[in-house]
Parts: structure tokens; C-alpha cells; sequence
């Protein structure tokens, strides 16, 4: 399918009010310039799903969901883009083209079409030598002692893997561009010897689906005791582990309501509690969970379970989800952690005790709070002044990284009582941690970690003690780095392209950077952009999923004061380099004991330390 034409998307935007297409779908109250609503994509009480008609934009403050309003009728009516557009269309006149008529390279989405069909035409093969090959009754065996019925395999695409070498390029074609299709999309391999095969043989073959049901990977298990029992496709321009979840979009096509999602280890778990009556469970696909699954997860769902083996492997798995999982327990979030028996897993409890003994584990493991605090607790000795200290120590920073709420308020004062040390103390214990960038986002400048190493009888001088960097003024407390902000209210408010100085174009170096060199370009090639049809241009791409989140973090109810910030943040971009220079220079001075430095370094320290506060804005 072309790509449609830039030009009738943003017609097609210009013609349609946000408004009316909610309202037809979800009944919205005026509330104040904008209107609101209970989210329909999870459940809640209190409104606070927000409608902008000025921008053209809504954005749900309780699970993060925004966009525009074809993204809207996508994600409420569960159609693919082409079919919401041509739905819409339908409403305000406007005939759907059917080619894109402008020149030039096409964009990055539409480049990827060839994989996708490549990888459609792979799963089709597979699925197809499940039912015809002549070694079929390998893995037909397999799953039927996996319990699996040929529904559940059909709903899941399962497929077979025959040995040999060539099986798909026999099928998809042995000349060089066809070749060079399937490496790309990593259905085959090349050996130091220049030797070209199938990745995937004598495997049972599991399709990785993407949030429109296209299928982007695979993974496959061996049927004998090859290595590797597990495997998966490599990373390429249409799959990253870091971003999909296997069963999501299983998930998905059930009942929109879904009260939770189960994050389980493996493709077999979740088929197994598919055909058990529990379609919500997804796997990670080789990766530990990230902190954008967890987003993209709680766009669907108020709970997340991750449910995993009681081992030592199982529990580092489960802190590693914890750890992505903080920054996005905004309040009415919940996240739960149940470990099963040592030598089960999801697919044998549910076999052996039935849908509803797995499901009251889920509704009783514990919670976020309860994991963190346990998990910290192991080996010290509560009792103890010593062991309470340790405990506030590794704890605090984990309390930081959660986004400011009542939740976040709560854990502090849950802390505050297990330690004995009131909840400022515990703030102060040592500042938040720089976050950690999801693939490809900026990561902030890192601030001094902690005092430069003293002798306990020599304290440094006060004013060399590190400084934690301020925030700008935020009209978003959720708000990550100074990039991430201008990126947000350039999509909100695209008039401030006018503050955003040619300095900070960049043409290479991270992808955040290239993309608001981006973002500012189209702006300034169609000044009338509004937030909506901006959000069109990148949309179904990772770029445009990440500006509508952005976009929906600095949602704002006035215009008042966003001039000011934007300066302000242009600002700090701009003394990022001296600041990095100055802070690098500060910790290979610190590594050293106090005592150890000269008097130069010293006062070179403290040098340093003044600047760092002047770059930093605390002069």
C-alpha cells in the first residue's frame, strides 16, 4: 500500500474537529478551554482523559495516551491506519488517492514495505509447511504435548522451520536483490565464508507481531537439543527488542477493557494462557523489559504482573522490569510481581491447576512497594542503625526515579517508616539519578554522584561538595532532559520555532538531536503546521511515537510563560558542552583521596566546582 500524500493528511486534519470525533465515540464536558472525560483505553473514575480543540490533540493523564484524531479511531475502533483515514474521510468528503504523487525518496516507513512483505510471505511458508510438509508431524507432536490445540496455533501463526538451507530463497527468489531482502530483514545469514542460509531451520516458528498485526520477527525453537534452544531474529529496521512484546497484538484484539497484562519469559507461556482463557500475557523477546514497554503497556492497562521463576535468574529478571517500570508508575498505576515455584512456569500451573488458581496469584503477588522494599532488604539487618542506613541508602534512589504523585509521596513516607528517618532526610540522602535514555534518546549530562573522596578527619571546604544540576522551571514535572522538553513543545506550540537558534541543528550525532533538527526544518518549510498534522507526518514511526508522548508531557492549559521556558532551555542546550567538560575534568579529581591532591588541584577543584555551578545556573 502507497504511502498517502502529505498534503491529504493535513486536509484531512484541517477538516475534522477532535472534538466531534471523541464525542461521537466517547460523550466529553466542557471543562474550561478544553474537554474531558473518562480515558475509554483503561479504566478510572475521575476523568482524566483531556481534550484540546485549539491544538487538535488529546492526551490521557492517567495512562498516557494522545494524539490526534486519527490515532484516536485507530486505537478505540482497532483499525489500521489506511482504515482510519479512509473512515474519517468519509465523514468530511474527501476521497482517499490512492498514490502518493510527490517526488523524491520516499519516506523511512514506506522504505521498509519490502520487509514487510518478505517477512509476511516468510510466515505464510512456515505456517503452510506446519500443515503440508512432510515433517510436519515434528512439531505437530510438539504441540500437541505442549496441550495446544490447532486454533491456538492458527490464532498465534505458529509455523515450521524445515532443514535445509535455502527453503526461502528457493520461495522468495535466489537472484542478489531478493537476497539482499532477506538479509535485511534477518531471515538469512552470511558466514565469514561469504556462504548465504536460512536462519531458522528444524524450528518451531513464532511470528513477532507489531501493534498493527504485521508480522517483524520471529522467533524459533529448536525441535531436537540444538543450540541455542531459543531463537530470534536479529535486530533490523522494522523490529528492536527494546520496543515489542510478543502476544500484544493477541492482546489487544480481545475485549478493550483489559484490567491487566501479565509479562511472562516465554512465547509458550503466553499461548498456553491464550488457550487457558487468559489472553493478556506478552513476553519480552530476549531483552530485559524497558521502560518503553512498560509505557506502551500502561497506554492499555492500569496493572502490570510480571510473572516469573523463583530462582536467582527469575528475581534478577523481575528487579530488572522493576527498574523500568518506576518511572511510569504515575498514580493510578500498578505494578505486581509473583514468582512461581522453582521448576514452573506459567504454562504448567496453568495446565496443572486451571485459569482461575493462576489468576488469584495474580490478583495476590505483591506489589511494586512490597518487591522493591523486600528485594533491598535482603541480608540487612532492619533492627540495627547500621542496616537501617544502608537500607535508606540503596533505597532512595529508586524513590527518586518515580514521577511526582501521591504514589511517589507514599513511598517516601512507607520508607520514612521502615527507617526511622523523616521523609526530607530521604530526599536529600543524595541526589536523583541521571535517567537512563531509551534506545536512542539523549542521555542528560551526568552530575557529580557524590563528595569528593575524603579523609574522614579532613572534610572538604563546603563549596567543592558536588552540585546537583536544577531543573528548569517545569511546567511538566514528568519531564526528562532539556531535549525531550523542546521536542514536546515544539509539537504543542510550533510558533516557538522562532527561539531555536541554527547552533543547535545537528545533522548527525544522536537521534534526539537529529530529530528536533527535523522537527524544527519541517516547522519552519510549513509554518502553519499544526500540532495534529505534525503528529500526522511522523506518524507510525518510533519517532512519532515518542514525540506524541513527549507532546503529551507538556500539556498545558495557557500559553502563558512557554516563550520564557523554551529560552531558557534553548540555554542550557547550549552550555551543555562547557558543562560536560567542566564535570569530567571535576571526576578525575575526585577520584582521588582529598587528602592526596596538591594544593593546586585543589584550588583547581574548587575552580571547577564554580563553574560548574555558574554553567548549571546556581552562580
Amino acid at each position: 500500500m502507497a504511502r498517502l500524500p502529505q498534503a491529504f493528511l493535513d486536509d484531512l486534519l484541517d477538516r475534522l474537529d477532535i472534538v466531534e470525533v471523541i464525542d461521537r465515540r466517547v460523550k466529553l464536558k466542557k471543562a474550561g478551554k478544553n474537554y474531558s472525560a473518562c480515558c475509554p483505553f483503561h479504566d478510572e473514575k475521575t476523568p482524566s482523559f483531556s481534550v484540546n480543540p485549539e491544538r487538535q490533540f488529546y492526551y490521557c493523564f492517567g495512562c498516557g495516551a494522545g494524539g490526534n484524531a486519527i490515532g484516536f479511531v485507530m486505537d478505540y475502533e482497532r483499525l489500521d491506519f489506511r482504515e482510519a483515514v479512509e473512515g474519517l474521510a468519509q465523514t468530511v468528503g474527501l476521497e482517499v488517492p490512492k498514490d502518493d504523487p510527490r517526488g523524491g525518496p520516499e519516506p523511512p516507513k514506506d522504505q521498509n514495505k519490502p520487509l514487510y512483505e518478505a517477512l509476511e510471505h516468510a510466515s505464510k511458508f512456515y505456517e503452510h509447511a506446519l500443515r503440508q510438509h512432510a515433517e510436519r508431524h515434528k512439531v505437530v507432536n510438539y504441540l500437541k504435548g505442549r496441550g495446544l490445540t490447532g486454533e491456538i496455533a492458527r490464532d498465534f501463526r505458529i509455523g515450521f522451520a524445515p532443514a535445509g538451507w535455502d527453503n526461502l530463497m528457493q520461495t522468495n527468489g535466489s537472484d542478489e536483490a531478493s537476497q539482499g531482502l532477506l538479509m535485511r530483514s534477518g531471515m538469512l545469514v552470511k558466514n565469514d565464508k561469504g556462504r548465504i542460509y536460512d536462519r531458522f531451520r528444524e524450528r518451531v516458528m513464532f511470528p513477532i507481531q507489531d501493534q498493527r498485526g504485521r508480522v517483524i520477527a520471529f522467533g524459533g525453537r529448536v525441535l531436537g537439543d540444538d543450540k541455542p534452544k531459543y531463537l530470534n531474529s536479529p535486530e533490523t529496521p522494522v523490529f528492536q527488542k527494546s520496543r515489542e512484546l510478543y502476544g500484544l497484538w493477541q492482546a489487544r484484539k480481545h475485549p478493550r477493557r483489559l484490567q491487566r497484562i501479565v509479562v511472562v519469559e516465554g512465547y509458550m507461556d503466553v499461548i498456553a494462557l491464550a488457550q487457558h482463557g487468559i489472553p493478556y500475557a506478552v513476553a519480552t523477546l530476549g531483552t530485559s523489559t524497558s521502560e518503553t514497554h512498560l509505557e506502551r503497556l500502561f497506554r492499555i492497562v492500569p496493572e502490570v504482573v510480571f510473572c516469573f521463576d523463583g530462582d536467582d535468574a527469575g528475581r534478577k529478571a523481575a528487579f530488572r522490569g522493576l527498574e523500568a517500570t518506576l518511572p511510569a508508575m504515575q498514580d493510578g498505576r500498578q505494578a505486581k510481581f509473583l514468582f512461581l515455584p522453582e521448576g514452573e512456569d506459567p504454562d504448567t500451573v496453568v495446565r496443572a491447576k486451571g485459569k482461575a488458581f493462576l489468576e488469584n496469584l495474580f490478583d495476590h503477588a505483591d506489589p511494586l512497594e512490597t518487591f522493591l522494599f523486600k528485594h533491598l532488604a535482603e541480608g540487612l539487618d532492619l533492627e540495627s542503625m547500621d542496616g537501617r542506613a544502608r537500607f535508606s541508602k540503596l533505597a532512595a534512589p529508586h524513590l527518586h526515579r518515580l514521577p511526582e504523585g501521591v504514589f511517589k509521596t507514599l513511598m517516601y513516607q512507607a520508607l520514612a517508616e521502615k527507617t526511622g528517618i523523616d521523609v526530607d532526610s530521604l530526599k536529600r540522602l543524595q541526589p536523583p539519578p541521571a535517567p537512563r535514555p531509551e534506545p536512542g534518546a539523549l542521555a542528560p549530562a551526568s552530575a557529580p554522584d557524590g563528595p569528593p573522596s575524603t579523609d574522614p578527619e579532613e572534610p572538604p571546604p563546603e563549596e567543592v561538595m558536588p552540585i546537583e544540576e536544577p531543573m528548569v522551571e517545569s511546567l511538566s514535572p514528568s519531564s526528562l532532559n532539556p531535549i525531550h522538553r523542546l521536542l514536546g513543545l515544539l509539537v504543542l506550540k510550533p510558533t516557538l520555532v522562532k527561539h531555536i537558534p541554527e547552533a543547535l541543528l545537528a545533522t548527525e550525532g544522536s537521534r534526539d538531536a537529529v530529530l528536533l533538527s527535523e522537527l524544527v526544518i519541517h516547522i519552519r518549510r510549513h509554518p502553519e503546521v499544526t500540532t495534529a498534522a505534525l503528529l500526522g507526518f511522523w506518524f507510525g514511526t518510533p519517532e512519532g511515537d515518542f514525540l506524541n508522548a513527549l507532546a503529551g508531557r507538556e500539556t498545558v492549559e495557557e500559553d502563558a510563560g512557554l516563550e520564557a521556558l523554551c529560552t531558557a532551555l534553548v540555554e542550557k542546550l547550549s552550555r551543555h558542552p562547557a558543562l560536560d567538560a567542566a564535570r569530567q575534568q571535576f571526576e578525575i579529581l575526585k577520584r582521588k583521596p582529598y587528602q592526596e591532591l596538591t594544593a593546586e588541584e585543589k584550588q583547581q577543584l574548587l575552580s571547577l566546582t564554580q563553574k560548574i555551578r555558574a554553567l548549571s545556573g546556581k552562580s
